[in-house]
């Protein structure tokens, strides 16, 4: 799979562009549904990322990427989930993760990609 965050706020896939944040779920590209974690962004200072999302828990990997400057929050209540399902979390910007998917097959993709900051 190929991604390259294009612009703030901007990605593509595959040749496909995005304005939202995507979730990839073995392959399957959607629209991330925030809407669970809006309640936490006056404690985070940004919407984070919880478990009240529809995370794709598929894999043996979960890739989050952190949007263009990592300011993306991941709460505790997600990492214990991984650590709980034993997931290994990669949590980098959104560049990073976008060169990390490069090396997987489409299968074996399971990420949130977050596209501003």
């Amino acid at each position: 799979m190929k991604a390259q965050l294009i612009a703030f706020g901007e990605i593509e896939i595959d040749g496909q562009r995005y304005a939202h944040d995507v979730v990839i779920d073995g392959g399957k590209i959607h629209q991330r549904a925030k809407k669970a974690s809006k309640a936490y962004r006056e404690t985070y200072g940004h919407t984070p990322l919880s478990l009240g999302e529809n995370l794709p828990w598929g894999g043996r990997q979960l890739i989050v990427g952190t949007g263009m400057y990592g300011r993306l929050p991941v709460m505790p209540e997600v990492v214990q989930e991984a650590e709980r399902r034993e997931v290994e979390r990669v949590v980098v910007p959104t560049e990073e993760a976008c060169r990390l998917l490069t090396d997987c097959k489409d299968k074996n993709i399971h990420a949130v990609l977050h596209v501003t900051c």
